[in-house]
């Protein structure tokens, strides 16, 4: 009796771990989904009439990446155990795939991040809408490199491969996953920059928030804002920020928010999760707002210019407002920002 009490024990420990299993695969294929479908949304919805960058050349690469791992572990959940090329796929290749993509993700932060932010300090003042071929092809061959070396140091590094295998072979039922220090270290980064941005010119974010109006300028809704320039026209540098910052928070602020309520809670997303095409539009806007202040004299004020951003308008951070398309304003030297 009591030998089989221990079997029947045996055999319920075993439904559960593989009914757990089943589940983690789930949650995972479903997060996935719904990663890949937020991913094309925003390439759909961004405005398509925008320079070519290496940034946006690597949004395009991570939302395919993203597609393909979808389209794996869907093969393997659907077919669960099936050989191809003489290699066999069961579920547990679902958590493999998954693991090697969340950790390939949380070395790539600060290199694409760095290669982004030189591309916009030495394009940004570029009057030219459309690269040369060779820029292109730059671009292409920068996230590619890029890639190769993500896998190639996580597939191939003794210690990291070691480590997959042990927890792999310790928790089979179970599928650990990994955050980026990266990715927390730079969302840190960001609040803390913006925050010392707000504090340091929050008097004239104020004055002209307090002053903003609703004029229709070619047909769409613009806010008005009131600008003192300087004798040669143009905007002293603190001038240039507060306008960058109403900018930038008039589209990304719930995103702003959101990485304050995440760090403020400590919560740790996983890494396959945490690079994602918002994130990485919001980085974006950021990094070309700090080369626009960086570089604010070199700025040529042409209307080719300011096809930069995908979401965001810099064109009247720069440019005093006159056009007759609005009714004239109530002094001179006000400017607009498109939201």
């Amino acid at each position: 009796m009591a030998a089989i009490l221990c079997e029947n024990c045996s055999g319920q420990y075993h439904y559960t771990q593989v009914n757990q299993s089943f589940e983690i695969s789930c949650m995972l294929l479903l997060i996935v989904l719904g990663k890949v479908f937020l991913d094309f949304f925003m390439l759909q919805v961004k405005q398509k009439n925008v320079k070519t960058s290496f940034l946006g050349y690597f949004c395009i690469s991570l939302a395919l990446l993203d597609f393909v791992l979808l389209m794996s572990i869907s093969f393997i959940f659907c077919f669960e155990d099936f050989a191809l090329w003489g290699v066999r796929f069961t579920k547990y290749h679902i958590c493999l795939f998954t693991q090697i993509i969340s950790l390939t993700y949380s070395i790539l932060h600060y290199p694409v991040y760095l290669v982004a932010g030189l591309d916009y300090y030495m394009t940004v003042a570029q009057t030219s809408q459309f690269p040369k071929r060779g820029q292109r092809l730059l671009y292409v061959f920068a996230v590619v490199v890029i890639w190769i070396s993500g896998f190639f140091c996580i597939l191939k590094v003794p210690a990291i491969y070691e480590e997959l295998e042990i927890q792999n072979h310790f928790s089979p039922y179970q599928c650990p996953l990994y955050t980026s220090m990266q990715s927390y270290s730079v969302s840190c980064a960001t609040v803390l920059l913006i925050a010392m941005a707000l504090l340091a010119c929050w008097k004239q974010v104020v004055t002209m928030l307090l002053s903003v109006r609703v004029v229709s300028f070619a047909g769409q809704p613009v806010l008005m804002f009131p600008c003192v320039s300087n004798n040669n026209g143009t905007c002293s540098k603190w001038q240039l920020l507060t306008r960058l910052l109403i900018c930038f928070l008039g589209t990304w602020a719930p995103l702003v928010l959101l990485q304050i309520i995440i760090l403020f809670l400590g919560a740790r997303i996983p890494a396959y999760m945490e690079m994602n095409v918002p994130w990485l539009y919001f980085i974006n806007s950021f990094l070309i707002a700090v080369a626009y202040w960086c570089r604010c004299h070199d700025v040529e004020l042409t209307e080719e210019m300011w096809s930069t951003d995908p979401f965001v308008s810099w064109k009247f951070c720069f440019m005093p407002f006159n056009n007759e398309n609005t009714e004239p304003a109530d002094r001179p030297g006000t400017v607009i920002v498109i939201c």
